[in-house]
């Protein structure tokens, strides 16, 4: 939209690791090519204790954009540019579109009146942009609230076919992740690594310092046989018993191994049959083939999987 009044527009796209997908673009409707900024580290530090507080489950929302527009901030001399563009809707969001939040994250990115948000510049101050008359503010719009029909139509008029869905895009809002993601704090856990593993399979804390996540199908069963590391233990039952791949993260001892065999059991389909061989082994990366074992155990109770579930 900005662009079509006139101003040359930089696409920034910040990556952190709680969206569901990479957003999709057509690169032909942007003026240059999209430059994506990896976030994630930073990110990750600031979940621990984010300034402003969690949304309804685990996303520090503004915070979050704090940390973006700061990244934005420090590449304007970089990229010559003199202002920064949002697709913010105020009141679009109860926690981070309002206008005292609004307010809050231009002064958090040391931002103050540099922040043009075209979709409701008319109903918020102006801004140095509009002020030095780099864009007219009679041509930029007033939308407000929760509806997108506005945006929609907008997106029609400038052909603009690919674009994200309304909710849903970030794991943080998911009640269900956000429960894993904040007992992985809780144990001091919280990693690159171990965040990947917490979007697949069902999750199970064994020990203290054990995990056991659970593939739901094959396509998550060689998800996990291709996550697991140096250390880690995989679990699966043999080519005749259809049952899920199970990746062991932590601790292990004999007990603990006996119990992932259990709760792998758990979840294989045993037919009439009364215990299973689960087959298991220690991942060496130096090893030229893995050394496996196997144990024949009866399946893990519904109650022990009911404790042990995150």
């Amino acid at each position: 939209m900005v662009s079509s009044l006139g101003v040359e527009v930089i696409p920034l796209n910040f990556k952190i690791p709680f969206c569901k997908k990479d957003p999709a673009f057509d690169q032909g409707s942007l003026s240059t090519c999209l430059n994506r900024i990896d976030i994630g580290d930073e990110f990750l530090k600031l979940l621990e204790n984010p300034r402003y507080g969690f949304g309804s489950n685990m996303n520090p929302c503004i915070d979050c954009k704090i940390l973006m527009l700061s990244k934005a901030r420090q590449l304007l001399d970089k990229f010559g540019a003199s202002f920064v563009i949002t697709g913010e809707v105020l009141g679009q969001r109860p926690m981070s579109q309002n206008r005292q939040a609004l307010s809050i994250i231009e002064k958090g990115a040391g931002l103050e009146n540099l922040i043009l948000r075209p979709l409701s510049a008319r109903l918020l101050p102006q801004t140095i942009p509009e002020k030095q008359g780099w864009v007219r503010r009679q041509d930029l719009l007033n939308v407000s609230g929760r509806t997108r029909k506005p945006q929609l139509e907008l997106a029609l008029r400038l052909k603009i076919k690919d674009y994200g869905q309304p909710a849903g895009g970030c794991l943080l809002t998911d009640p269900r992740f956000s429960q894993r993601l904040r007992e992985l704090i809780t144990h001091k856990e919280l990693n690159a690594d171990n965040l990947e593993l917490l979007k697949v399979g069902r999750h199970l804390r064994i020990s203290t310092h054990t995990k056991l996540a659970v593939g739901r199908n094959e396509k998550e069963n060689q998800k996990l046989c291709d996550m697991a590391k140096e250390g880690d233990y995989l679990f699966f039952p043999g080519l005749d018993l259809a049952g899920p791949t199970s990746l062991g993260r932590g601790e292990f001892g004999r007990e603990l191994i006996e119990l992932s065999c259990a709760l792998t059991c758990h979840y294989c389909d045993l037919g009439l049959e009364a215990s299973a061989d689960i087959f298991f082994f220690k991942k060496d990366n130096s090893a030229q083939k893995q050394s496996e074992s196997s144990l024949n155990v009866l399946p893990a109770a519904e109650s022990i999987v009911t404790g042990l579930r995150i």
